[in-house]
């Protein structure tokens, strides 16, 4: 497989006003070279769930986007710390380690990394106290 389209954007620690930007901007990208509306969407999910988990629980990362040749879609979340210290904990649906200023914004419910597993085709997540790294991919199918 190569890649035959790449995007990099910043985020930036407690952006609350900037975030969901990414993932719109994810979403034109990949409606402009016409994926699948339903995968689309589904990519839209897991990119918004995980830039806002950048926002609130990082101290910033970056955001790769991959179109391969084969039709797949990659997205890597790479964040600098401070970790997930209980990935098992972080995967349950409604745990969360959100403050009180992302809760007070509406943020926070611990429904993301639970969501953007369960719309993924590819779920791969590694963690540090260094930092957090997301893989996930996605196929273009008829659904």
């Amino acid at each position: 497989m190569a890649v035959i389209l790449h995007e990099e954007f910043k985020v930036e620690r407690n952006d609350y006003s900037n975030a969901g930007k990414i993932s719109s901007r994810v979403k034109d990208f990949l409606k402009q070279i016409g994926v699948n509306p339903k995968t689309l969407r589904r990519i839209a999910v897991a990119c918004y769930e995980a830039e806002i988990n950048l926002v609130i629980h990082s101290d910033g990362g970056m955001v790769y986007m991959d179109v391969m040749d084969d039709g797949s879609i990659q997205l890597t979340f790479e964040d600098v710390g401070p970790g997930i210290p209980d990935l098992e904990k972080a995967l349950t649906p409604g745990f969360s380690t959100a403050s009180n200023e992302a809760r007070n914004l509406g943020f926070g419910a611990g429904m993301g990394l639970p969501n953007i597993k369960r719309v993924s085709d590819g779920f791969d997540i590694t963690s540090s106290p260094e930092g957090t790294t997301l893989k996930l991919s996605f196929t273009d199918r008829n659904e």
